[in-house]
C-alpha cells in the first residue's frame, strides 16, 4: 500500500533533494577555464580591435619600460613582424604629440605615437599648473581613486555623474561634476480668468460653439436639435435655426462666405445661408453620427469626421465628396484643418492621431502615444505645433511630422475640448465640469476652475463639451451640460504680486508615452 503524505511534506522533500544535489557547489564561483578564456580574449581582440590590427608598428623604448617586454599572458598571436615584443601603433595626424603648452618637442616626442603610462604622467607634471586644475585637486579626488576606494571599476560610473576633464593635457586630474537635470523654465505669468456671464436658452446639453469672424455674434448647437445665434456683447438670443433631427454636434462659421456649417448625430451635414437663414446644401455620405467639422482656411473645402471611423473632404460648392480618409479603427471624434502641411489632423477613439496628406487622401503620420480616446485636438494660432487631449494626458506635438514635445499632466478626467489663444493660454474642458488653464510653452497649470451648475440642475450635469476664445481673445466661452453657455474674462485687477506663480524649478519627469 502506498503511503500518503501531505503536500507540505512532499514539497519539503523535493526541496531537500534539490539542495542535497547542489550543496557541494553552493555559493562557489565557477573556476576560470584557461582554454575558454584564451578563446574569448582572441575573439574579443578580433571583433573589437580587428579594424586597427593591420596598422604599422614601432618598437617600444626598452629603457623606458626597464627591459624587454613580457610575453602575452594569454598566448595571443602578435599581429606584426616584430614577434615577441610589445607593440605600439603610430597615430597619424596633423600635429606632433604632445601639443601641450610650454613643452618643447624632443626627438622622441616628434614621432606621433601612443604615449605610455609613464610618459603621460611625466607630460602632466611638465604642463604648467593652471588655477582650475589646482582648484580641482584641492576639492576633488581623482575619479579612479574614488572608485578604487569603493571597490568599483572606473567604467561603471553612476549615470547621474559625468567626468569633466579640467585640462586637455591628457592628465588624470578630473573632477566629478553632477549633470544638471532638466528643469522647467519659469512660466509666463497669465492673469486668472473669472466667470462673468451665464447664458441660458437651450433645452438640452450645449454640444458645440463657434464665434463668427467679425466677432459680433456666436453660434451654439445643442442636444435639443436647434442651432442658436447669440449676440456676443449682450448675450441676447438673435436667432434659432431648426432642421436637424438629432443632437447637433458641430458648428462652424465660414470666413470666406456668408455660410454656417453644422453636423449632427442624424448623419447630416448642412450648409446654412445666413442671408436667408435657410439650408442651401446637404453633404451626404457619412454612415453614422457626424461628430465634428472644420473649414480649410484658404480653399473652399469642408472636412467632417464621424462615428463611421472616417473623415470626409467635401467641395463646399459642388457638394462632392473629394476624399474619404479611412484608416482609423474607431469613431473619429475631432478634426482640424490648416493651410500648411499636414492640412488635416484627426483624433479618434482608437487612441491614435493621424496627420493626413490632403492631396493624396492618405495618412502621412500616425501618432500612437495616447493610451485612451483622443476627443480633442487644437492647433496653436502662431506656432507650428498642436495639442491633443485624452483622459491619460494632454500632449503637445510639433508639425509636420508629429514629433512629441511634452506632456501636460494633472487634468485627470475625460477631456472633451481644448482651445488656445495667441498669448499661450491653453484651456482644457472636461466631462466632469472642470476646466484647467495652462501656459503653452512650459505646460504649467496656472488655474483650475469648476463653475457651479445652473440652479435647478443636478451636480452630475456639470460637464464642458466645447470651449472657444472669441476673435479678440479677451473672452472665453464654454458650452456645458447644464444647458448653459458660460462666458469668462481675464481678471483686470489681478497682478503678478496679487496672484504670484507658485512655481518651483523642479526636475521634469517627462514621460515619452
Amino acid at each position: 500500500e502506498v503511503q500518503k503524505h501531505s503536500v507540505h511534506t512532499l514539497v519539503f522533500r523535493s526541496l531537500k533533494r534539490t539542495h542535497d544535489m547542489f550543496v557541494a557547489d553552493n555559493a562557489k564561483p565557477v573556476p576560470l577555464d584557461d582554454e575558454s578564456h584564451k578563446v574569448k580574449m582572441a575573439v574579443k581582440l578580433r571583433t573589437e580591435y580587428g579594424s586597427v590590427l593591420h596598422m604599422p608598428t614601432l618598437k617600444e623604448n626598452m629603457r623606458e619600460k626597464g627591459g624587454p617586454a613580457t610575453g602575452d599572458p594569454y598566448g595571443h598571436k602578435q599581429y606584426s613582424g616584430n614577434e615577441g615584443e610589445e607593440l605600439e601603433y603610430v597615430i597619424t595626424g596633423t600635429h606632433p604629440y604632445p601639443p601641450g603648452p610650454g613643452v618643447a618637442l624632443t626627438a622622441d616626442t616628434k614621432i606621433q605615437r601612443m604615449p605610455s603610462e609613464s610618459a603621460a604622467q611625466s607630460l602632466a607634471v611638465a604642463l604648467p599648473a593652471s588655477q582650475s586644475r589646482l582648484d580641482a585637486s584641492r576639492t576633488a579626488a581623482g575619479v579612479g581613486e574614488i572608485y578604487r576606494h569603493a571597490g568599483i571599476s572606473e567604467r561603471s560610473q553612476p549615470p547621474g555623474m559625468s567626468v569633466a576633464m579640467m585640462e586637455s593635457g591628457g592628465n588624470k586630474n578630473s573632477a566629478l561634476v553632477p549633470k544638471k537635470a532638466p528643469t522647467m523654465p519659469k512660466p509666463q505669468w497669465h492673469p486668472p480668468w473669472k466667470l462673468y456671464r451665464v447664458i441660458s436658452g437651450h433645452l438640452g446639453w450645449v454640444r458645440c460653439i463657434a464665434v463668427e469672424p467679425g466677432n459680433q455674434w456666436f453660434v451654439t448647437g445643442s442636444a435639443d436639435r436647434t442651432i442658436k445665434i447669440w449676440d456676443l456683447a449682450s448675450g441676447k438670443l438673435k436667432l434659432s435655426l431648426t432642421g436637424h433631427i438629432s443632437t447637433v454636434r458641430g458648428v462652424i462659421v465660414s470666413a470666406r462666405s456668408p455660410y454656417l456649417f453644422s453636423c449632427g448625430e442624424d448623419k447630416q451635414v448642412k450648409c446654412w445661408d445666413l442671408e436667408y437663414n435657410k439650408v442651401i446644401r446637404h453633404y451626404h455620405g457619412h454612415l453614422s453620427a457626424v461628430y465634428g467639422l472644420d473649414l480649410h482656411p484658404t480653399i473652399d473645402v469642408l472636412v467632417t469626421c464621424s462615428r463611421d471611423s472616417t473623415a470626409r473632404i467635401w467641395d463646399v460648392r459642388t457638394k462632392a465628396s473629394v476624399h474619404t480618409l479611412s484608416g482609423h479603427t474607431n469613431a473619429v471624434a475631432t478634426v482640424k484643418c490648416q493651410a500648411a502641411e499636414p492640412q488635416v489632423i484627426t483624433g479618434s477613439h482608437d487612441t491614435t492621431i493621424r496627420l493626413w496628406d490632403l492631396v493624396a487622401g492618405k495618412t502621412r503620420v500616425t501618432l500612437t502615444n495616447h493610451k485612451k480616446s483622443v476627443r480633442a485636438v487644437i492647433l496653436h494660432p502662431r506656432h507650428y505645433t498642436f495639442a491633443s487631449g485624452s483622459p491619460d494626458n494632454i500632449k503637445q506635438w510639433k508639425f509636420p511630422d508629429g514629433n512629441f514635445i511634452q506632456n501636460l499632466s494633472g487634468h485627470n478626467a475625460i477631456i472633451n475640448t481644448l482651445t488656445v489663444n495667441s498669448d499661450g493660454v491653453l484651456v482644457s474642458g472636461a466631462d466632469n465640469g472642470t476646466m484647467h488653464l495652462w501656459d503653452w510653452r512650459t505646460g504649467y497649470n496656472f488655474q483650475r476652475v469648476h463653475a457651479a451648475v445652473q440652479p435647478g440642475s443636478l451636480d452630475s450635469e456639470s460637464g464642458i463639451f466645447a470651449c472657444v476664445f472669441d476673435q479678440s481673445e479677451s473672452r472665453l466661452l464654454t458650452a456645458e451640460a447644464d444647458k448653459t453657455i458660460k462666458v469668462y474674462k481675464e481678471d483686470d485687477t489681478a497682478t503678478e504680486e496679487t496672484h504670484p506663480i507658485s512655481w518651483k524649478p523642479e526636475i521634469i519627469k517627462r514621460k515619452r508615452f
